[in-house]
């Protein structure tokens, strides 16, 4: 319905307001619908359009297809333990929108949102009819928190004849001028779309990051499937070994690929790609790295083993049947250490940088962040009242990035909200 506040036209005012129409702002409005809450899901461009618009054409996802358990519709298919590729994944979420048919608003952003002096928040909109404003008793911000491709300064020293492109826009091989490759990164993303350009014949130069890396399957199953049963998807943030630091982290490197696989970058050596530590200057075509490539790997190949320890001794405390497997062997080891890269001498054109985002909640206009610009709350709360968020990583625990963890961090968040609107009925006993 409308009202008209002092000084301003018609405002149309709702019980709750979901910022964001992916997977988590669709999860949201599922269990709001469940309450009977008047809500509106607000979404700047089409219903999960990142899934398509922001992924490489041989990405699939890295969880198994069993773990996709959105409320209301868990995954259909008959590959339970396979994984969906980019347009699977689309359509699965394009019939989730059908079956589900959330009050949708699409080509709608929200260039402001802030608190209502009378209460409630205020969110100021650009529609395809036109400015609007929104009055909203709640709201769920489910923007999730990748927003900005994040690509280092010294980019700026590249020769302007290499073509440069963040993880986001790379789509193919053949989208790529010809010559080699430098990919930055090797986090799930740059991971892989260094294995894309590898398969694909590219001559590849990778520049090696933190990030660790986890074997596609041990033991019989799926890592993940394990690390599910064993619990480790449930420790909430504030319990992790890491604290709140855990939110920062890189996840583990691996691939659901042609049936899923382990990400082996050692063997990429073997096989002609060139690795790098971390990159520390740019010199037009000179490229500098620090020496810090065999500790990377190292590194990489310790956490993946730890995680086949804590396998090994979930298996035996249970005493379940699984096969025994021959621990990893690393299968190559860089002579030296190399510390530069003349991009003309190697031939290579372009620039992949899988250097990650950074948040962008300017249009937030609601004091609920630190120094850092980090949302301050907890499990998706805010300290202010009727404020909450949705799909950040870690935002309960490490299970929050998968669609399974989502389900039950928006249930929660609902749970929340329909206590402030609906408080129950209390009575009042009289001797």
């Amino acid at each position: 319905m409308s009202a008209r506040l002092p000084g301003a036209g018609p405002v149309e005012r709702v019980e709750v307001a979901v910022i964001g129409g992916g997977q988590a702002g669709l999860t949201a409005s599922w269990f709001l619908a469940q309450a009977g809450l008047e809500h509106v899901v607000l979404e700047r461009q089409t219903a999960a359009h990142a899934w398509h618009d922001q992924r490489w054409d041989s990405f699939t996802l890295v969880t198994p297809n069993v773990q996709c358990r959105l409320p209301g519709f868990p995954y259909p298919g008959d590959q339970p333990y396979g994984f969906m590729t980019r347009d699977e994944t689309s359509a699965y979420l394009a019939e989730y929108v059908r079956r589900t048919a959330p009050p949708l608003r699409e080509r709608t952003t929200v260039r402001e949102l802030r608190q209502d002096d009378g209460g409630g928040f205020v969110l100021e909109l650009e529609t395809p009819e036109g400015p609007a404003t929104l009055a909203a008793e709640q709201v769920v911000v489910a923007v999730g928190g990748y927003h900005d491709p994040k690509v280092p300064r010294l980019a700026e020293r590249l020769p302007a004849g290499v073509t440069q492109v963040h993880s986001s826009a790379y789509k193919n091989p053949e989208s790529l001028p010809a010559g080699a490759v430098l990919v930055v990164g090797t986090g799930q993303s740059g991971a892989q779309i260094a294995e894309d350009l590898h398969l694909a014949g590219r001559q590849v130069h990778l520049v090696v990051g933190s990030a660790p890396r986890c074997a596609r399957r041990y033991r019989g199953r799926d890592s993940i499937d394990w690390l599910e049963e064993m619990g480790l998807y449930d420790v909430a943030v504030e319990d992790s070994p890491g604290g709140l630091r855990e939110r920062e982290k890189t996840n583990h490197y691996m691939t659901g690929r042609d049936g899923g696989h382990d990400i082996d970058l050692r063997r990429f050596a073997l096989e002609g790609m060139g690795l790098y530590g971390r990159l520390v200057d740019v010199a037009g075509p000179r490229l500098a790295f620090a020496p810090t490539l065999e500790a990377s790997l190292d590194r990489a190949d310790r956490v993946a083993e730890d995680i086949k320890d804590a396998i090994d001794g979930h298996v035996a405390r249970l005493g379940l049947d699984a096969p025994l497997e021959e621990r990893y062997t690393p299968v190559w080891r860089p002579d030296s250490e190399p510390t530069s890269l003349d991009l003309e001498d190697a031939g290579v054109t372009s620039v992949v940088w899988a250097t990650g985002f950074v948040p962008d909640f300017r249009w937030v206009r609601v004091p609920v962040f630190d120094g850092r610009g980090t949302v301050g709350h907890h499990r998706g709360v805010t300290a202010v009242d009727g404020l909450h968020f949705l799909g950040l990583p870690w935002l309960h625990t490490w299970g929050s990035g998968r669609f399974a963890g989502l389900t039950r961090d928006a249930e929660h968040v609902v749970d929340h909200v329909v206590e402030t609107l609906r408080p129950p009925v209390r009575l009042r006993l009289t001797s």
